[in-house]
C-alpha cells in the first residue's frame, strides 16, 4: 500500500551515478512518489545516502528481507545490466512493482522471464524509457505519425562520448559496451518514429588504437525496415560528446539535437523543414526521471498498464542481440516481423522542473 500521503514507496536498487544523479533527486519533484529504502553493496554509500534521504539501507544479500518488509511498493532497478533479472524477477513475484533501467537485460530469455514474473503476480513492470515522457520527443513522434513529414523513409543518428578505459563498461565486453549502453536510444527512437520493427540488422565495429579496452568502442549499425525504409546509427565510447538524429520523410524532415540526454543542458529541441520552410521548435529542460516516475506511480495508483512495458524492452534487446550476432559473424541478421504496439500517447508527456542534484557519493560499486 502507498504511504499515508498516498505516495508510492520506492526502494532504489543499485546506488551508482544514474541513481544518485538522476532518479533519487527526481523523485522529490513528483507528487505521488517517495523513496523509503536503498539497496547497495557499498557501506560508505549506504550510510551517506541513507542519511541524506532519511531512508533505510539494505545490502544486496538482504534483498529478500526488504521485499517481505512491507516498507516498499516498488523498486527502481539500476544495477549493471547482467544483474537485472536477479532482482526484478523475485521483486515481481513478491508483488512489488518494478521500474527497470534499460536495456531490460542481457538476453531475450531473461527479458521474457522478467515479463512472465509480472504476469504471474499482476505487479506492474515498466522499462525506464524516460524519453517516452519528454515533451519534445513525444511531440516529434506524434507529428511523424500524423504525417507531417510524409512517409518516414530514412533515419540516422550519432551518439558518442569519451569514457575512461578504466571504467568497468570498457572492460566488460559487448553487454556493457556502447551498443547496449547508448544503442537503445536510437533503436527505440526509430522504432517509435517509424512505428515498426527492423527486419534486418548489419553492424561494423572498431577498437580505437591506443585505447586499453576489451570491447569494440565505436560501432555503426544499419537496420532495414519494411517497405525498404532504412535506419543507421553510430555509437562510440572514444569520441567527444555529441547526440543528434535526423528523420527524413517524403514531405520533409526533423533534425534533433540534443535528443537523447538529460540534465541541465538537455532541452530536447528540433528543426523541422517541410515544404521548403524551416521552423525551430524548442522545449524547456524537464526532469525526465521525475516524469517517468510520476507516470509509473500513476499507473500503480490507478491500476493502469504502463506503456513502455516488458514487451517494449524485449523488442530492443532482440535488436541488440542481432547486432551482437552481426558483429560476430560479419553477416546480416534477419528478424521476424512483429505486431505493432499501441505506441506513445501525447498524454504521456510530463513537464516537471529539474531537480537540484546533491554531491555525488563516491563508490566502489559499478554504475548502471
Amino acid at each position: 500500500m502507498p504511504d499515508a500521503q498516498g505516495k508510492v514507496r520506492y526502494a532504489v536498487v543499485g546506488g551508482g551515478w544514474i541513481s544518485q544523479g538522476a532518479f533519487m533527486p527526481g523523485v522529490g519533484q513528483t507528487d505521488n512518489s517517495v523513496i523509503t529504502a536503498l539497496v547497495t553493496g557499498d557501506p560508505i554509500k549506504a550510510d551517506k545516502l541513507a542519511k541524506l534521504y532519511n531512508i533505510k539501507s539494505y545490502r544486496y544479500e538482504e534483498f529478500s528481507t526488504l521485499l517481505a518488509s512491507g516498507e516498499i511498493d516498488a523498486i527502481y532497478l539500476a544495477t549493471p545490466n547482467f544483474r537485472h533479472r536477479e532482482f526484478a524477477e523475485p521483486a515481481l513475484d513478491a508483488g512489488i512493482h518494478v521500474l527497470l533501467e534499460k536495456p531490460m537485460d542481457t538476453s531475450q530469455e531473461d527479458c521474457q522471464a522478467i515479463t512472465a514474473a509480472a504476469e504471474r503476480s499482476g505487479a506492474k513492470l515498466m522499462i525506464a524509457y524516460r524519453l517516452h515522457f519528454e515533451p519534445g520527443t513525444v511531440e516529434m513522434i506524434h507529428r511523424v505519425r500524423a504525417g507531417d513529414i510524409g512517409d518516414p523513409r530514412l533515419f540516422s543518428a550519432t551518439f558518442t562520448q569519451t569514457v575512461d578505459p578504466a571504467n568497468h563498461r570498457m572492460q566488460s565486453g559487448y553487454w556493457a559496451g556502447p551498443v547496449t549502453d547508448m544503442g537503445p536510444y536510437p533503436i527505440n527512437a526509430v522504432r517509435n518514429l517509424f512505428d515498426d520493427e527492423p527486419l534486418e540488422v548489419r553492424a561494423v565495429a572498431v577498437q580505437t588504437p591506443g585505447r586499453e579496452i576489451n570491447t569494440p568502442d565505436t560501432v555503426a549499425v544499419t537496420m532495414r525496415f519494411a517497405e525498404e525504409r532504412m535506419a543507421t546509427f553510430t555509437v562510440s565510447y572514444s569520441l567527444p560528446y555529441t547526440e543528434r538524429f535526423q528523420i527524413l520523410g517524403t514531405k520533409g524532415e526533423f533534425e534533433a539535437s540534443p535528443c537523447f540526454g538529460f540534465g541541465e543542458d538537455s532541452a530536447i529541441s528540433y528543426r523541422a523543414t517541410i515544404g521548403g520552410k524551416t521552423t525551430e521548435h524548442e522545449h524547456p529542460v524537464v526532469d525526465q526521471f521525475a516524469g517517468e516516475t510520476q507516470y509509473f506511480s500513476d499507473c500503480i495508483l490507478q491500476n493502469r498498464e504502463p506503456e513502455p512495458d516488458g514487451d517494449e524492452g524485449w523488442r530492443d534487446v532482440r535488436v541488440l542481440e542481432a547486432i551482437e550476432r552481426a558483429l560476430e559473424t560479419g553477416q546480416p541478421q534477419r528478424l521476424d516481423p512483429l505486431p505493432k504496439r499501441p505506441g506513445i500517447s501525447v498524454e504521456q508527456a510530463r513537464r516537471l522542473p529539474l531537480a537540484k542534484v546533491p554531491e555525488y557519493v563516491n563508490t566502489t560499486e559499478p554504475v548502471s
